[in-house]
């Protein structure tokens, strides 16, 4: 859902001139500048794969949640395969800007947080311009679907009230667009700080609303 919003707000912004999205199967988003690379294996990259060549950017949306999965199962998913594409576009794109989606909450001692902030450590250590988004409450505003039925249901209960709750939880509450555009923001002019949490994610998400 995360990255359905970012790729939106990516070809929308007339500065991006090309978007590599990598995934295992074909997206049905259709652009003149979105390159949509189908990749089955995301756990190996070869050291000379064209797609991660001259990169300014990478937005890292991937996630699942850890119920129900063994803190081995879920380090997989989380840590390995962020990893995976992490240390080659270092290696091949040194100065670029890396963002990894990582969760509010990430400083609790949990076994998901404790992944998540592994992963988050090593994203800073590999790049001088690595980030971590720790995002709370996501609104989808422009028809972007979980791929957990159960959120999908949650969200479209609660569509009629996205503005109320935006009102009453201004800092708490950010929405695809937002976040997409935050990414944006930085990739072009950095941030103050490597870690972003909610209300930070928001403030440079309205920079250019």
């Amino acid at each position: 859902m995360v990255g359905q919003g970012v790729l939106r707000e990516c070809l929308l912004d007339s500065h991006v001139t090309e978007v590599v999205s990598i995934g295992r199967t074909a997206l049905t988003t259709k652009h003149a500048k979105l390159r949509d690379v189908v990749k089955s294996d995301l756990f190996h990259f070869a050291p000379d794969e064209p797609a991660l060549e001259a990169i300014d950017a990478c937005f890292f949306c991937l996630g699942v949640t850890s119920v129900g999965k063994s803190e081995e199962e879920y380090t997989r998913i989380t840590y390995t395969l962020t990893m995976a594409a992490a240390e080659p576009l270092a290696a091949r794109n040194p100065a670029m800007t890396f963002i990894y989606v990582s969760g509010q909450g990430t400083e609790r001692d949990m076994m998901w947080a404790r992944v998540k902030s592994r992963t988050e450590n090593s994203i800073m250590r590999l790049f001088k311009n690595g980030y971590a988004f720790r995002p709370g409450i996501i609104l989808p505003v422009n028809g972007e679907k979980s791929r957990v039925s159960a959120a999908n249901w949650l969200y479209s209960i609660t569509s009629p009230i996205y503005g109320i709750l935006r009102r009453a939880f201004p800092r708490q509450v950010i929405t695809t667009d937002e976040l997409g555009r935050a990414m944006l923001n930085i990739a072009r002019d950095g941030a103050p700080k490597h870690v972003l949490e909610q209300a930070d994610i928001g403030e440079l998400g309205r920079l250019s609303a």
